[in-house]
């Protein structure tokens, strides 16, 4: 059985490619949305971090906490009435034991903690920064990509729960 080339790809095959850009549209639109949240209200701020960080404004604790509380009550709900995903397959929340925080956390953590520190940037707004024109943060990506690559090829000889 051969593989369709470009040249000889069935129109069977394009109308699934479209199928699968139109499903990411829906994250298109949700990154650019929060892409614009996050700049507005300054979580991209790298003075903002190190006055979290500092312990001397109160401003990303609020945000990281109402974050907190409207995951909760939006898990909560999926929970409560049924609510299925954009593909319509049900969204599970397996009930598991809670078990204290091993080594892995801990180490795992203080890694992340000590990379948002020095960098003055949490993963997530990266990409944000970058779309502001802060190229620097091209250099933060490609480490954390880096990070992420080396976790995958040392996975097997890391502790996991």
């Amino acid at each position: 059985m051969s593989r369709p080339t470009a040249e000889s790809g069935t129109a069977s095959n394009a109308g699934s490619a479209q199928a699968r850009r139109e499903l990411l549209l829906p994250y298109l639109a949700l990154g650019l949305y929060l892409g614009i949240v996050f700049t507005r209200s300054e979580v991209i701020s790298w003075y903002r971090i190190q006055e979290m960080f500092r312990f001397q404004a109160f401003h990303m604790y609020g945000i990281i906490g109402s974050a907190v509380a409207v995951a909760a009550v939006g898990v909560w709900l999926v929970q409560k009435s049924g609510i299925r995903s954009m593909v319509r397959r049900p969204m599970d929340f397996p009930a598991q034991p809670w078990t204290p925080p091993g080594t892995q956390y801990w180490i795992g953590g203080i890694i992340f903690g000590l990379g948002w520190g020095l960098l003055g940037a949490c993963p997530g707004p990266i990409y944000v920064l970058i779309g502001n024109g802060l190229s620097v943060m091209v250099a933060a990506l490609a480490s954390a990509l880096l990070g992420a690559w080396t976790y995958g090829r040392l996975r097997h000889r890391l502790p996991h729960s």
